[in-house]
């Protein structure tokens, strides 16, 4: 027995030693046990859903408000610089050459196709109105002027326009304003002499639409006549309509409250028109799809 176990081991030396030049000589490493991902559990991963939200939300780029910037200056565009222009027009009130206005927008000293792309901004303006210079030929002659939406200074100058409009709408008094930013004094003068008419607000009483009015329309009353009038006692609407009958003459009007409604009508019910036979596709399905309506009792 021991003879067979040696010759055993023998045999075993033998292979080892003669597969031994065979086996490579590099070495490979495992990774650790740690870094293997082992699957979890539904249960855990049912857990930790909401960390994973949490992770995933603070992971995700905030939107970040930039707050505006201050009003330093006038600005560098020259649409900017075109609504200052219009409110120094409207302020000065009077005629402003282009060297003015450019002194008024610190830009004197700007490149000049800056300063031409301002003028021709001003010159196509509907709010500015240019005056040429006959004189000048330079493309940055003569002057500018504001442009109100309403061109009307004076209460002669209101009536007429106020006559002078092809339709009857009111004129807002918000528009007169543009050009006339004292206008309410006069607006009261003139409702005072019944030539306009007008509407105002209810919080403060100011102007806000005004209408042309003819003064020859109004007529005065005499006071006396204004207290007969309040200490008269008037009759009903029963009492009118009842002696009007007696007199045989039919009212013109009734008394609304005494009018009887006729009951409301109930509502019909729609009855649902009957299925019309179409085309039949599910011919596997005709005899399910047959109507029957006529064995009804």
């Amino acid at each position: 027995m021991s003879s067979y176990l040696e010759k055993q081991q023998e045999a075993f030396k033998s292979n080892v030693i003669s597969a031994a030049p065979k086996v490579s000589n590099k070495r490979t490493f495992a990774a650790p046990a740690t870094s293997v991902p082992s699957p979890a559990p539904s249960t855990a991963s049912n857990t930790s859903k909401p960390e994973n939200k949490d992770a995933k939300r603070k992971r995700e780029p905030q939107n970040v408000v930039y707050s505006q910037p201050a009003a330093t200056g006038y600005g560098t565009e020259a649409f900017t610089q075109v609504t200052y222009v219009i409110e120094f027009l409207k302020k000065k009130d009077e005629p402003k050459s282009f060297r003015d206005i450019l002194e008024y927008l610190s830009q004197v000293h700007v490149d000049e196709a800056k300063k031409r792309l301002i003028i021709s901004i001003l010159k196509k303006h509907d709010r500015v109105r240019w005056i040429p210079d006959p004189q000048s030929k330079a493309w940055d002659s003569g002057t500018f002027m504001h442009r109100p939406i309403i061109n009307v200074r004076t209460k002669d100058d209101l009536i007429a326009y106020l006559q002078n409009k092809p339709d009857a709408q009111g004129v807002s008094v918000k528009d007169l304003k543009d050009g006339w930013p004292d206008c309410e004094e006069a607006i009261n003068e003139l409702e005072a002499e019944h030539k306009i008419l007008v509407t105002r607000t209810k919080k403060d009483n100011h102007a806000r639409m005004v209408w042309s009015n003819d003064p020859s329309l109004v007529h005065k009353i005499d006071p006396e006549f204004q207290v007969m009038w309040r200490q008269t006692e008037l009759p009903s609407v029963d009492d009118l309509v009842r002696k009007l009958q007696e007199a045989g003459q039919k009212p013109a009007s009734e008394d609304p409250s005494k009018r009887v409604k006729p009951p409301p009508k109930p509502k019909e019910k729609k009855k649902k028109a009957p299925r019309k036979g179409g085309r039949t596709t599910n011919t596997h399905m005709e005899h399910l799809l047959k109507d029957y309506s006529h064995l009804k009792r």
